[in-house]
Parts: structure tokens; C-alpha cells; sequence
């Protein structure tokens, strides 16, 4: 496998900044729908230090047909999904509609930012190919106790 850049040592004042906005939108995990190894692996340690249970977890991948959402979360999960796979004429107004009937005009701005952070970053590691795991001891993700 060609070794690839470290992007964050080659653009430093861009990567500074890139970091700024992510702590602002409170990235979280869009990593199952971007299929990055290395946001999934990350974000599952984190969601398990937070106290996330196992099983949504697994549920997340089936997460129309899995009853351990509420219609919030899954209001944000089709939004998520919408905008990182967005059709070619836009968000439906029926997806639209049926996310704003769980979320306020502000949450889904929000949440459509925290989308944005998220599809960033997979962009970077997966073009980068960043190692699973690569940043555990920095993020302290030890703490998840998956090995």
C-alpha cells in the first residue's frame, strides 16, 4: 500500500481552523453512512465511553427497522443520511417535512452542520487512508475498553 500524506502536519493553519468548526458543530458519528473505518471505529469508542448501549450500536446499520430508536433520533438519522447522500434534485419535501415534525428549524440547522463536519472528515481519512485506531492514545479512547 503507498504510504500517504499527514495531512494534518501539511496544512496546519487549514487543519486549525477545520477543528475550530468541528468542536462548534460537536461532531458525531455519520461514520456508518460515509462507510470510513476510521470515523466508525472512533466514534463507537467514543458513543461506549459516553455510555451508548452496545446494542444500538449494531442496531445503527438497520436503523428503519430496529424499534430501539425514538422518532427523533430517527428523524435525525434519515436527515443525517439525506444530506450526506443527497438525490440529484435535492431533500424531498416529504423527508423534509417528516424531519421538521421532529425537530425544531434551529436542530435541524444544527444537525445539518454536525452532517457537514462529519462527511469532512471522512473525506480526509478516507482519501488519506488514516489507520483505524491511529488516534486512540490521543483521544483516550483506551477508556472503551474494545479491543
Amino acid at each position: 500500500m503507498t504510504r500517504r500524506i499527514n495531512f494534518a502536519k501539511e496544512s496546519p493553519d487549514l487543519m486549525k481552523k477545520f477543528m475550530e468548526f468541528v468542536v462548534a458543530t460537536k461532531d458525531n458519528a455519520v461514520a456508518q453512512l460515509n462507510n470510513c473505518t476510521f470515523c466508525l471505529d472512533m466514534h463507537i469508542k467514543q458513543a461506549k465511553i459516553h455510555g451508548e448501549r452496545e446494542l444500538r450500536l449494531c442496531h445503527l446499520a438497520s436503523w428503519r427497522e430496529s424499534t430501539l430508536f425514538a422518532p427523533r433520533e430517527r428523524a435525525a438519522l434519515a436527515w443525517a443520511e439525506i444530506v450526506t447522500n443527497p438525490p440529484e434534485l435535492g431533500v424531498p419535501d416529504d423527508i423534509y417535512e417528516r424531519v421538521r415534525s421532529q425537530l425544531s428549524e434551529k436542530e435541524v440547522s444544527d444537525l445539518t452542520f454536525v452532517v457537514m463536519s462529519a462527511n469532512a472528515w471522512t473525506r480526509v481519512n478516507t482519501a488519506f487512508k488514516t489507520v483505524p485506531g491511529s488516534c486512540d492514545a490521543m483521544l483516550d479512547l483506551h477508556k472503551a475498553d474494545l479491543k
